[in-house]
């Protein structure tokens, strides 16, 4: 493990520091998981995401040169 050093605002350190200690946690377990699920986790909502759109570029579409023409607007 290395030893990080990171500039946080004192306010917002303190009330994270007082929740840890509150629920019995260690601070810098809490910060690697954090980082952890940014680095290593996809989320679910990309997946289903990415299948979304694939089916939509598969669409069949209609090409209009001029909409305004086609569509009287």
């Amino acid at each position: 493990m290395a030893l990080k050093t990171f500039n946080i605002e004192e306010g917002v350190y303190r009330k994270f520091s007082d929740i840890c200690k509150g629920n019995g946690m260690s601070m810098s377990k809490q910060v690697e998981f954090f980082m952890k699920s940014v680095v290593e986790e996809e989320p679910k909502v990309k997946k289903e995401y990415l299948q979304k759109l694939e089916r939509i570029r598969k669409g069949k579409f209609i090409r209009v040169h001029n909409f305004a023409g086609r569509y009287g607007v």
